[in-house]
């Protein structure tokens, strides 16, 4: 760290001695100033905003010709270059937009540049240059503290991903503010919106409690999307890209641009198919997205459809160690220990080691369609006021079927078969577990900015209705049911209601303070009886106090630092209730208590960001190996937990065709009490062990990530992105048989452009995924068993893609 110090210290006291300081002012066409408009530097990592006088400073800037980039809600954005000569004193003068932007449409949710959040922003530039079909948490990867994972092993498919090793389902993700976790569930599966990355304009991260949003609640980041915004020309671009394993992805967007000053419509087509890494773990993804809006200089309305239809196969299961490692002594143990039948026994020894999948069944597939349907309204009351309100509907119904053998026909409300004096009892048949959900409601914000205060008032109301159900499609053998004989049903009921109000304060020039405080009122009920025929009837209500406070200091124009305190809460989700054991008290709400410090250091040619987290919980939910009353496993409560970690990262800029980035986080995530349990086959009773503190599953120690950049000629780009990820334990015992291996894995992208006569731009794309081939995994899951007084396992690992390309051809005219 001492060495990390010097370095900084001898490049910044480099850049500062031949250095200057910038200094303006920007105002309207009336020579009014324009307090808090931004001013971003563009040949720099450098940005700043107004003051109450509309007035600007940059200082230790090196001398040279430089383009700034300078906004203001309402007002059309600014590029000019400036001389080296002419720094001192410079003056924007912005024109009045005759369209209100679209940024007020995500503002109230996003953190701003002095809030004391910990977050990221990604462009619409660097979006456009990652998506080469993959899903979202690939984009994200390279983020700090982010670790991604693919059932298929390509990243297309069912992906997910984890951000302070805080999962999918305690990640509060929305889209143009309007909730996207699923509300009974919390999940969100991104295969139901193939290729919705490139209908996507920017995207901010938030780590740790964030700031409040609508919908599940924030429990470790938040990610919030914008779609598409304006485009005042026309175009159409067509992308075609394809690689490894059959992927292939094409694609084909226009836009009217501004007709009549008034409307613009903007529309994709998408169309993605892959046979994955793994056998058989084929999908065919196809999405489309539309939209159309009205504009005046005072307000917007827009209406957006996103649309996405999938089908995969299913390859949820994973690979067993066993046959990761080629133990042909312990694939005959599953055989032995009924694990497995004879012929699963004997797929599973005859197949690749790293490509095997457990289903052979020909449809053993995922089949769903989901529809979003958003309407928009903003509305300017002067430069300082500002009101956005959204109504949204999600329309989502699919099914996934599988192939069951020797099942009991009462495990699925069915008859024995009586055949003369033989009674047949069991069956192998094929199942659909269908879901049919509606998701409506509305949310709205209000923002005052003047001056010292910026003051927000939001909120939103969410009512989600789902139907589950399962049918017996088809049966070796016939009982009393008729064709889809439903043998499960059962509804969910969820109302989701929250209001919250923001505000960041100067105190003093250079010290700001925020408060964020937010209600949250949750009603949610369950109908009816589950796929193993349990009555799982409930209802549960919460009201949860959200708040957060925090400080953030300008230490000069080069350094600043914050620190804010947030406590978040979140209801358990539908799993948690349904898998309960009846006979045992119902899980609870989790509570986290958020501590952030940070500071951040911004020169011309190099930046660098830091911040300690601490992450204390009280009854988070984990798996302790507990079972309920018909075997199946179940989360528990543990009474206290945390997560204690330090981010940091950076980037530096030798040259203007050099660009060199990193970031890592160090961290130690610990439950301070932990008992394990057991199942017991020989006696049928749960063994249970104390283990003291132990780690939280799936937390490494270490995540890091790199990437390089460079120009090697007008328009030629190459980068190398590298990542490490530490050891991760695959369940709460720190016992390292069950553990992911780190993996340290690096990519190479080169992406080239050119102009023509008839086109107005022609990119060329190659990605190289796992350039060195490396073999690993990253996502895995493990059931205990004890047999004949010895402890076995079962377990599923989920290898990535070793060395794999795709590449693209985009079109633009």
């Amino acid at each position: 760290m001492k060495r990390i110090g010097i370095i900084i210290f001898l490049i910044t006291t480099t850049q500062f001695a031949i250095s200057q300081t910038i200094t303006g002012l920007v105002k309207n066409e009336q020579g009014e100033a324009l307090i808090g408009a931004n001013i971003l530097i563009k040949e720099t990592f450098k940005g700043t905003a107004t003051n109450i006088n509309g007035e600007f400073i940059f200082t230790k800037i090196k001398p040279d010709n430089y383009t700034f980039k300078v906004s203001f809600l309402g007002y059309k954005t600014l590029e000019q270059e400036v001389h080296k000569e002419n720094l001192k004193n410079i003056e924007f003068t912005l024109e009045p937009s005759s369209i209100l932007s679209e940024e007020v449409i995500v503002t109230a949710t996003r953190a701003k540049d002095n809030d004391p959040i910990s977050f990221t922003n990604i462009s619409n530039s660097e979006i456009k240059e990652s998506n080469f079909g993959q899903d979202i948490p690939y984009l994200l990867s390279s983020t700090p503290s982010v670790v991604s994972t693919s059932d298929a092993g390509t990243g297309i498919g069912y992906t997910y991903f984890r951000i302070r090793v805080t999962d999918l389902n305690r990640i509060n993700i929305t889209v143009n503010g309007i909730p996207l976790n699923d509300a009974e569930d919390h999940g969100v599966w991104f295969v139901n919106m193939p290729d919705f990355l490139s209908s996507v304009e920017n995207i901010q991260i938030q780590r740790g409690v964030g700031t409040s949003s609508n919908g599940a609640a924030s429990f470790g980041a938040t990610l919030n999307l914008q779609t598409k915004t304006f485009n005042k020309d026309a175009y159409a671009e067509i992308n075609s890209f394809s690689g490894s394993f059959n992927t292939f992805r094409n694609s084909v967007s226009f836009g009217t641009g501004l007709i009549n000053d008034k409307f613009t419509f903007d529309g994709r087509l998408s169309k993605i198919t892959s046979d994955g890494f793994i056998d058989r773990a084929d999908s065919d993804l196809e999405s489309f997205y539309l939209s159309g809006a009205y504009y005046t200089g005072k307000s917007i309305l827009k209406a957006n459809i996103i649309s996405g239809k999938e089908k995969t196969y299913q390859a949820w299961y994973g690979i067993p160690k066993v046959r990761l490692e080629d133990d042909n002594e312990g694939m005959q143990r599953y055989l032995d220990h009924w694990l497995i039948d004879q012929e699963e026994y004997d797929h599973m020894i005859n197949s690749n080691s790293r490509t095997y999948n457990f289903y052979t069944y020909d449809n053993e597939t995922d089949n769903y369609k989901q529809d979003h349907y958003q309407l928009f309204y903003s509305y300017e009351f002067n430069p300082a006021l500002h009101l956005n309100t959204a109504l949204h509907y999600t329309r989502g119904k699919g099914y996934y079927e599988q192939y069951k053998k020797d099942r009991d026909f009462a495990d699925y409300q069915l008859d024995d078969l009586i055949i003369g004096t033989e009674t047949i009892s069991s069956t192998d048949l094929i199942q659909q577990k269908w879901l049919d959900n509606h998701f409506y409601g509305g949310v709205f914000s209000l923002e005052y900015k003047l001056d010292k205060l910026n003051l927000t008032l939001g909120g939103g109301w969410n009512q989600f209705l789902g139907d589950h159900f399962g049918e017996v499609v088809w049966s070796q053998y016939a009982s009393n049911g008729d064709m889809k004989h439903r043998w499960y049903e059962n509804d969910g009921n969820k109302t989701d209601f929250n209001i919250y109000t923001k505000l960041n304060y100067a105190l003093l020039n250079k010290l700001k303070t925020f408060i964020d405080l937010q209600y949250r009122y949750i009603d949610y009920s369950i109908d009816g009886i589950d796929d193993d025929l349990r009555n799982i009837t409930q209802n549960h209500i919460f009201n949860f106090f959200n708040p957060k406070i925090g400080l953030f200091y300008e230490i000069s124009d080069l350094h600043s630092s914050y620190l804010t305190l947030g406590i978040a809460n979140r209801e358990p989700n539908r799993s948690n209730y349904t898998d309960a054991d009846p006979s045992k008290p119902l899980p609870t709400a989790e509570t986290l208590y958020n501590l952030e410090l940070g500071y951040e250091l911004s020169a011309t040619t190099m930046y660098l960001s830091s911040n300690l987290y601490y992450m204390y919980y009280i009854d988070q939910l984990v798996l302790t190996g507990e079972i309920n009353d018909v075997g199946a496993a179940i989360l528990t409560n543990v009474d206290k937990s945390y997560r204690l970690g330090f981010e940091l990262s950076g980037g530096i800029q030798p040259t203007k065709k050099l660009h060199i980035s990193a970031n890592a986080t160090i961290s130690k995530n610990k439950i301070l009490n932990f008992t394990e349990y057991i199942d017991n086959w020989d006696t049928g009773i749960q063994a249970e062990n104390n283990l003291g503190e132990t780690d939280l599953s799936f937390s490494p120690n270490i995540i890091a990530n790199g990437k390089i950049s460079y120009d090697l000629f007008k328009d030629f780009k190459a980068e190398l992105i590298s990542k490490y990820v530490g050891k991760q334990y695959i369940d709460n015992t720190s016992n390292n048989d069950r553990s992911i291996d780190p993996y340290f894995v690096n990519d190479v992208k080169f992406a080239y452009k050119f102009e023509t006569k008839l086109i107005k731009e022609i990119g060329i794309s190659l990605l190289i995924n796992n350039l060195f081939n490396h073999e690993y995994e990253s996502n895995a899951w493990v059931y205990r068993y004890i047999l004949g007084s010895e402890e076995y396992l079962m377990d599923g690992y989920f290898p990535q893609a070793g060395i794999s390309f795709v590449g693209g051809l985009t079109l633009k005219f």
